[in-house]
């Protein structure tokens, strides 16, 4: 009997971070590997990523990684899952170069070099399951959707996908491929569903192209500065064809869409209607062109425009200072995430004076199936069973409405939550064998070192401040040596609020006297929390705020020289030997030491790999 069965790691419920694994027999086959952009209340963290628990405990049973395109929600999570895991890697060229590109800079990868370029005509057979591919239309050249051809049916996963009849070469849709597929039977569809929540169709592309221009027209005296996502090779080209039409040079603002750029250059990818010396000027010589001859293409750290431009709003960029001259074009359609940053720096750009464009706005612009391409995407598929994947949970809704109404039942229609295991039983699925998966965060070099108590701290940080007391005490003598030290950063303006400070230094003095007067068994925890709870007690009281309050105690030795006793905040004990943030060297030290048992699919040997006529 054949032991089918699919697990979501990302992308259910949520927008974003991509990840689900398909089990045939003993054999796993991971359909993307992407991250999401923090929530607003995971402070500091720059991505999230799946937990890969799960498949690190069965690495051996591992074929491989199979990438649909080269965006952060399909490929940024491969840098962090390769350290534990090395898989080999499958994708387009375009998508390989971009995984590439994604892992350059971890040293841990350095010799990492598995990686298997397909097409729409590549057929790869694993045992009993034949992996084959076909063409999809999305923002970026060559994204592909996979089939996983199994003894029982199909399970056949789209990535993201639209329908675009005026779509050019490298983003066309081969629906006659689809059609092939859908002869055949096929278990179970795995549909993007992230533009579903709207009814209203997305324009196609050629109207977008001629929007970008006819804005680039309309402001002919003004520097413009486009904001896109670097992986949207689609609307760098829009905005290239642009450029060049209305006489201007591009400047590229960021690493990302500069190593984007080159790469897609490369590949032959990009068209330049013009040779790169006469389209291109370097960032550090922009200022030398007028405002009218300046197109500024920027993007931010791991391709995400919206935060850059906020600290260029704030002057924080040092090549590029906003102002009246500038029209600012934010090109990508926001994340609900990101959409409240959004419109506060829409709101700063304003105040420097430049004139702001959006383009989801006056347009409906999308990467994303509408509902009448899942539609269609279904009668073509024909499936037996329906999981909406890539959305949150009301756009999964829409989709299960939008699958209903083209006659797939509501028993058929997987709404899944990241660690469900749907097993097929002869002929169905069930629901079998769930676990809890969680979400790895990631803030700087550090891997899953931040968890619920650090957002935690950093919340209150945020919104109430820390409180530090420092205080000396001698602990033969049983008395305090020196008044406190009081430090307060984000909670009171230390000069205008004397008395307080006054009162919450006597307040500390006391509770030690206190302590040191009355215990008998002397504790440098109940110390401290003691201090605590009497200056959180007193501070609430007097401000209705609860900052982090940290006592530090300072103990007078035999040789009259001070030794720190410190907390930690929350009350968590601080080790002196533990570091809070590792840099690359230490991490990849670390990784490598404790490498767990590794599957390498190259070791376990692919039959047959062909290309179909």
């Amino acid at each position: 009997m054949t032991d089918l069965s699919i697990i979501p790691f990302g992308g259910v419920r949520e927008n974003g971070k991509n990840m689900y694994a398909v089990t045939v027999n003993d054999e796993i086959f991971i359909l993307d590997a992407g991250l999401k952009y923090p929530e607003t209340d995971q402070l500091g963290v720059d991505v999230v990523v799946p937990d890969f628990e799960y498949l690190i405990k069965n690495s051996d049973k591992i074929a491989g990684v199979f990438l649909t395109h080269g965006h952060a929600d399909a490929i940024g999570a491969l840098p962090y899952f390769l350290q534990q895991v090395q898989a080999p890697i499958f994708g387009s060229q375009m998508t390989i170069e971009l995984a590439k590109l994604a892992i350059k800079d971890q040293e841990a990868l350095n010799t990492y070099d598995d990686y298997h370029i397909v097409n729409e005509k590549t057929e790869i057979v694993f045992g009993d399951v034949t992996v084959s591919f076909f063409n999809t239309t999305h923002s970026i050249p060559e994204s592909l959707g996979i089939v996983l051809g199994t003894p029982y049916g199909q399970v056949v996963y789209t990535g993201d996908f639209k329908f675009d009849q005026t779509a050019k070469s490298y983003y066309q849709t081969d629906i006659s491929r689809l059609v092939e597929v859908g002869k055949g039977k096929v278990l179970a569809l795995l549909a993007d569903a992230a533009g579903t929540g709207d009814n209203a169709n997305s324009v196609n592309e050629s109207k977008i192209s001629d929007y970008i221009l006819e804005t680039f027209r309309d402001n002919k005296k003004k520097r413009i500065i486009v904001a896109a996502v670097a992986s949207n090779v689609q609307r760098i080209q829009q905005v290239i064809d642009a450029t060049v039409a209305t006489k201007r040079q591009l400047v590229l603002s960021g690493n990302d869409i500069e190593n984007v750029v080159r790469t897609a250059i490369r590949l032959r990818k990009l068209n330049l209607p013009i040779p790169e010396s006469k389209l291109f000027v370097n960032l550090k010589n922009a200022k030398k062109l007028a405002p009218e001859e300046t197109v500024i293409l920027e993007t931010g750290r791991m391709g995400e425009p919206v935060k850059h431009l906020n600290r260029m709003a704030n002057g924080e960029d040092p090549y590029i200072r906003i102002g009246k001259d500038d029209l600012v074009f934010i090109t990508t359609t926001p994340s609900t995430a990101m959409e409240g940053i959004v419109a506060k720096t829409r709101d700063m750009l304003f105040k420097q004076g430049a004139d702001v464009k959006q383009i989801s706005t006056d347009l409906r612009s999308s990467g994303h199936a509408s509902r009448n391409d899942l539609q269609m995407m279904i009668n073509v598929i024909q499936p037996e069973y329906f999981m909406p994947i890539q959305g949150e949970y009301r756009v999964m809704t829409t989709a299960k409405k939008a699958a209903e109404e083209v006659n797939i039942s509501e028993d058929h229609i997987l709404m899944a939550m990241k660690g469900d295991q749907f097993k097929w039983l002869e002929d169905h699925f069930e629901l079998q064998d769930s676990f809890t998966i969680g979400e790895t965060l990631i803030d700087g070099s550090g891997i899953g070192d931040i968890g619920n108590v650090v957002l935690r701290d950093r919340r209150i940080l945020s919104e109430d401040g820390i409180f530090v007391s420092v205080v000396t005490i001698d602990r033969k003598k049983r008395q305090v040596v020196s008044k406190p030290k009081l430090t307060s950063r984000g909670f009171v303006y230390v000069k205008a609020n004397r008395d307080l400070m006054k009162e919450a230094s006597e307040l500390t003095v006391k509770q030690i006297e206190d302590y040191l007067t009355n215990t008998k068994s002397f504790d440098w925890t109940e110390l401290k929390n003691g201090v605590r709870e009497v200056l959180s007690r007193y501070l609430f009281e007097q401000t209705r705020r609860r900052p982090m309050v940290m006592p530090v105690v300072m103990e007078v030795n035999q040789n009259r020289r001070p030794t720190a006793h410190k907390v930690a905040q929350s009350g968590t004990q601080t080790n002196k030997n533990q570091v809070v943030k590792k840099n690359k060297k230490e991490v990849s030290e670390k990784q490598v030491a404790n490498k767990r048992p590794q599957n390498h699919a190259k070791n376990k040997p692919v039959t047959k790999v062909t290309e179909k006529s």
